[in-house]
């Protein structure tokens, strides 16, 4: 036999209205009178019937979280912020991979919307604007996170890409290095194009001509590091370093070079944005730049969690710093941590 609220009211031996607010905290119940209640539940095994609330409440207390590639170790650390604090603040958490994919992801947005979340965090697609748009219209509250979107305004959490670039690419310049190729993310994503603007902010400032020749864009797969090293190997001169835009480019460029005899970085020097801990964890070797991944997580929920309860809020920014990791790849010949910015 189910077990209702008014089965824990009579157990308690108070009324229905006050077990409803004991359980949903929405007024005052003293603290013997709460403990009786909550002895009630426990003898009665009573479940609450989240449907019924959250039709009453019009909040079914569920968030979504929509990322590129969660077999990314960045994501999967920013999904685990994301949890966390959603955990913390009293709300479930489901998570969609789109990988890349606008179809997939819009497929995903008109399912969650079905399911009555009160309010979603997205890593766009590159195609993502008028979806996006559509949600403004509709009113549902959402955070990006690390992507603008021309055209959206809206609540967004990010890293510093283009500063995490700049120390990056002023490293390897310091460093010795004159001819650096970047293999970043596709110029629509506007990651990629800050990665891209620190990088040329680091040539302008040591003095170094740009050549467009060492920018190759692709997706962000380890394919895109693959392909783009080969044509950058082709070149004459060759680089002497590369920068891979993220990690899974990075592992294509370690591959390309592998295949090539080259080794990294008595051939070639290598560096990347965000670590890849499994490859690395037994001898660190990336020299990379870190973003706060579970920051950026916790960070965005805060930002929806304001917006749930003020949704006329100024959309806001937050631009979070990274960190220079170096290791042995940039071929310094030292290893540290540096604030980036």
């Amino acid at each position: 036999m189910t077990v209702t609220l008014r089965d824990v009211a009579a157990k308690a031996g108070v009324s229905a209205i006050t077990v409803s607010r004991a359980l949903n905290n929405t007024g005052y119940v003293s603290p013997h009178t709460r403990e009786r209640i909550n002895d009630a539940v426990a003898t009665l095994n009573y479940i609450p019937n989240d449907l019924a609330s959250s039709l009453r409440s019009k909040r079914t207390q569920l968030l979504a979280l929509l990322v590129t590639d969660v077999t990314n170790p960045f994501w999967t650390t920013v999904a685990r912020g994301v949890e966390d604090a959603a955990i913390d603040a009293g709300y479930g958490v489901i998570l969609c991979n789109t990988d890349e994919d606008p179809a997939k992801e819009a497929r995903y947005l008109d399912l969650l919307l079905r399911r009555r979340i009160d309010g979603l965090i997205i890593a766009p697609t590159t195609e993502s604007t008028e979806i996006l748009q559509d949600l403004e219209r509709r009113t549902v509250p959402f955070v990006l996170m690390d992507r603008l979107v021309d055209g959206v305004c809206a609540d967004i959490v990010r890293g510093d890409s283009r500063g995490g670039a700049y120390h990056l690419t002023m490293h390897l310049l310091q460093t010795g290095y004159k001819r650096i190729g970047m293999i970043t993310g596709p110029s629509s994503v506007s990651t990629s194009e800050d990665r891209v603007a620190g990088y040329l902010a680091a040539l302008d400032e040591m003095g170094i001509a740009h050549d467009p020749a060492l920018i190759c864009r692709g997706p962000y797969r380890r394919s895109t590091g693959y392909e783009a090293t080969l044509d950058l190997l082709a070149q004459n001169p060759r680089p002497d370093a590369l920068f891979a835009a993220n990690n899974f480019i990075a592992l294509g460029v370690l591959e390309a070079l592998r295949n090539e005899g080259l080794r990294v970085p008595e051939d070639i020097a290598l560096v990347c944005f965000d670590d890849f801990p499994h490859v690395t964890a037994g001898a660190p070797f990336l020299t990379t730049i870190l973003q706060p991944a579970a920051e950026i997580g916790s960070a965005a929920i805060r930002l929806l969690l304001d917006r749930l309860a003020n949704p006329d809020l100024e959309p806001r920014e937050v631009v979070l710093p990274t960190e220079l990791l170096v290791h042995t790849s940039c071929g310094c010949g030292k290893e540290l941590r540096v604030a980036s910015s």
